[in-house]
């Protein structure tokens, strides 16, 4: 599992026993491609990257931005990632260039290099539903961005309230608005939260620690047959 919340559920619902499962904290990241980078002058640039599913809270985040905007924070919104039409939650491209023309985001569509994306950015966000482990959110701590997210499964494992970046309610702008402000008008805090972040990926989610754990899992079942 890559979340204990996942792992308590399977165990509770007797679905597998504690001692047939395992902890993977996500899919790890390369420290040194995801690595920090000064922040851009100009105006805070808050980055979504995930698919565009109504599920990853995106309409939560235009709403926010409609908050900040009446409350007249500067702030500017990308959004990174395409539609998933075989998914029902998919948001539709008329909807996501809606948006766009109304002024409160930008959507990049697909982006490859997201490392140089992320060092465009400010403040990573995903006010997402649920997740298993979010790695949008695990590169962007890697690159030192303070990160802001929604009180859930998987999200948890990665932002620590108030420590490198922000918890919220899900399906509650309000409160998202609230934390992003607190990141934009705050750019010591940013980096203080970013620094941070960076220390818990290197000490946590790295791909070298995952990779460990995951052949440690084949050795404990292969037992002699694994090669030395």
């Amino acid at each position: 599992f890559q979340n204990p919340d996942d792992q308590n559920l399977f165990v509770e619902k007797r679905l597998v026993k504690k001692s047939q499962t395992v902890l993977i904290f996500g899919s790890g990241v390369d420290i040194s491609q995801f690595a920090p980078a000064p922040e851009c002058s100009g105006v805070p640039v808050i980055l979504l990257a995930s698919r565009m599913l109504w599920d990853k809270g995106i309409a939560e985040l235009i709403e926010a931005g409609r908050i900040l905007k009446q409350r007249e924070i500067p702030f500017k919104i990308v959004l990174s990632g395409i539609p998933d039409l075989s998914n029902p939650a998919s948001i539709s491209e008329a909807q996501l260039l809606s948006w766009k023309q109304e002024g409160i985001v930008e959507w990049d569509g697909f982006q490859a290099d997201m490392p140089s994306a992320l060092a465009k950015a400010h403040i990573a966000c995903l006010p997402s539903y649920r997740e298993g482990l979010p790695l949008a959110l695990i590169e962007a701590a890697a690159c030192a961005r303070p990160i802001i997210a929604t009180d859930v499964p998987g999200c948890r494992e990665i932002v620590r309230d108030g420590w490198n970046g922000f918890l919220v309610p899900v399906k509650n702008p309000t409160a998202l608005a609230d934390a992003l402000q607190n990141l934009v008008i705050n750019p010591d805090l940013r980096k203080e939260m970013g620094r941070r972040g960076r220390e818990l990926v290197l000490e946590r989610f790295s791909k070298e620690i995952v990779i460990k754990g995951t052949f440690a899992v084949y050795k404990s079942l292969l037992g002699d047959l694994w090669p030395s």
